[in-house]
């Protein structure tokens, strides 16, 4: 991926301001430049190039296999036709190379810090995998693993026909109710917040908390595909606040040294 392509992504992150409310969370419009998101589009690879979640033993037998996923890390890709093994392996060193991390660590780092504490003494490790989501997909409001950072969602619809099928927020109806990572919960919990329109070449992104619910609101329009980029940046040492953090899956990419 080219500097220039690279420098407008972090220019659109980097000044774009933290929504606080119900979490930390960023909303980013027109995030790659236009003609590489034509480029990119055109290079997401067909179906069979895919697998299920449970394949790859990240989540139980229950889990959906209406969502299907492709890691980008070289034994995955290298079974990957082209022209879409070279433009993904691109995509994939830049996100997975330092210098994304290393920028959105600090844009979220006084919140992070209030949960993780010296961020210094923190090892994180990240993540990519493109996605497809297919109708009757749903998400149960959750705040996500302990191991999560910081998630990153590259919407990639080719119009905005569909902008009610983004990720959404939530509230708890029990003001109380804090969830420290794992189950997905039933919506009928919860108050629905804000849907994040899943519109051409944008990104939602947001901090895990004990409290960032989101989920994904059941898909039931027709012929439904639901495609997008998912960078995530995890804990690789246990955290601050207590929670328990497995250990890296044996495909995570070395340890990545971000510079706070």
């Amino acid at each position: 991926m080219s500097s220039d392509v690279s420098l407008h992504v972090l220019y659109r992150i980097a000044n774009v301001p933290i929504r606080p409310f119900p979490f930390p969370h960023i909303l980013v419009h027109d995030v790659f430049p236009e003609d590489f998101y034509k480029e990119l589009l055109e290079c997401i690879p067909p179906k069979e190039a895919f697998t299920t979640l449970k394949a790859l033993g990240r989540v139980g037998s229950a889990y959906s296999d209406t969502r299907l996923v492709l890691k980008l890390v070289p034994d995955k890709l290298s079974a990957v036709a082209e022209p879409f093994r070279t433009f993904w392996d691109g995509v994939a060193s830049w996100l997975l190379g330092g210098a994304f991390g290393s920028m959105v660590v600090p844009k979220f780092g006084e919140f992070l810090e209030q949960r993780l504490g010296n961020l210094a003494e923190q090892s994180f490790y990240d993540e990519a995998l493109l996605v497809q989501d297919y109708t009757n997909y749903a998400l149960g409001p959750h705040t996500d693993a302990p191991t999560k950072v910081l998630s990153f969602l590259f919407y990639l619809p080719s119009d905005d026909s569909r902008s009610h099928l983004g990720t959404s927020l939530y509230l708890p109806k029990d003001p109380n109710f804090l969830c420290p990572g794992g189950p997905h919960y039933s919506f009928d919990r919860f108050r629905r917040v804000y849907t994040m329109p899943y519109v051409p070449n944008t990104l939602f992104a947001f901090l895990k908390t004990h409290n960032s619910f989101h989920g994904v609101e059941p898909v039931t329009d027709p012929n439904v595909r639901r495609d997008l980029l998912l960078y995530d940046i995890r804990l690789r040492t246990p955290a601050d606040d207590g929670t328990d953090v497995a250990a890296a899956p044996s495909d995570a990419v070395a340890p990545v040294k971000f510079s706070f």
